[in-house]
């Protein structure tokens, strides 16, 4: 296996890996919280090419680019409000995090010892490390949903407040919506998320050892290798990700969020086919610039800090093993 894909996956114990990873997810996390807000308002967003008036008689797009979305939501709701959502995306990112650099680095071992293929048969570095990246997803994406969905419904209320609390909303959830009302819109996330992330670690592990060649200060080849793969990956899927988001708001207060003319959407085919009707491609990718604004920072500063932390650890455990 190549060094570079070998790395990631033999650094530290268990522990170690899952210290890091929900570390790593907090702090980007709350980096990136106020242009995570301004991609979903922009992505609920809907402005039919048709019907000037759009859906329920209201003119026109409330939000128009990202500065534009910044400055209406500062305008508006203050400054807080680039930070809505942000306690269950901590909560997400925190479980996300550790989840899916665990079962990446536990896939990818097992994978690479080819106790558990056939015929003890060992793939190929770059087809480790796409189904180790795409499970890993899907695992951390499945489990956490709940509050990827959260997320998003905190961040899309305007000045009226429609869940006064984050356990005020879980049982509100549940009352009117039972069980299936957490996983609104898995479907699309899961669809999203397998070629995602096994496209971002396929490249980051392909270009991490390139990176960590050249001359860069702060030992940031491992963020700039992040970045890279997050913009490709990122742009390959985003239209699953406006799906997911759109389902996400369905619901009985779905026409109680800041966009009050969010249509009524049934299943990710469905989906689809009314926003490409209503609001063609673009619809699909409404929000996409912000998405790649915000997916830079987001996985240099995880990746960053991931290997910053792994390295403290080892540190402190020599140490302690010194002593």
């Amino acid at each position: 296996m190549s060094g570079g894909a070998q790395a990631l996956k033999d650094e530290g114990t268990q522990q170690q890996v899952v210290i890091a990873g929900a570390v790593a997810g907090l702090v980007s996390r709350f980096v990136i919280s106020p242009l995570d807000v301004i991609k979903i308002r922009l992505q609920l967003q809907i402005h039919s090419l048709s019907d000037p008036l759009s859906h329920r008689g209201i003119t026109g797009p409330i939000y128009k680019g990202t500065l534009g979305t910044l400055k209406a939501i500062l305008r508006e709701e203050g400054i807080t409000a680039l930070w809505k959502g942000n306690v269950p995306a901590e909560l997400l990112y925190l479980a996300y995090g550790s989840t899916q650099f665990l079962t990446y680095r536990s896939t990818s071992a097992i994978l690479s010892s080819g106790d558990y293929t056939p015929f003890h048969y060992i793939p190929h570095p770059g087809v480790v490390s796409f189904v180790s990246g795409a499970f890993a997803g899907t695992v951390a994406t499945t489990t956490t949903y709940p509050l990827d969905l959260l997320r998003t419904r905190f961040a899309a209320q305007g000045n009226e407040r429609i869940y006064a609390s984050l356990l005020s909303s879980v049982r509100e959830i549940h009352k009117y919506e039972g069980l299936p009302g957490f996983f609104r819109g898995l479907g699309a996330g899961v669809s999203q998320i397998v070629p995602y992330m096994g496209l971002f670690f396929l490249s980051y592990e392909t270009l991490k050892p390139v990176m960590s060649n050249l001359s860069l200060p702060l030992g940031s080849g491992d963020a700039a290798a992040g970045v890279l793969a997050s913009v490709m990956s990122k742009t390959a899927v985003f239209p699953l990700d406006t799906v997911r988001k759109r389902l996400q708001v369905q619901g009985p207060h779905r026409a109680r969020y800041v966009h009050r003319n969010i249509p009524l959407y049934k299943g990710v085919v469905g989906t689809i086919r009314t926003i490409m009707r209503r609001e063609g491609m673009r619809g699909m990718y409404r929000g996409l610039s912000v998405s790649l604004l915000k997916s830079a920072p987001t996985s240099a500063v995880t990746m960053w800090t991931f290997e910053r932390v792994m390295a403290l650890e080892r540190m402190f455990d020599g140490e302690e093993e010194g002593k």
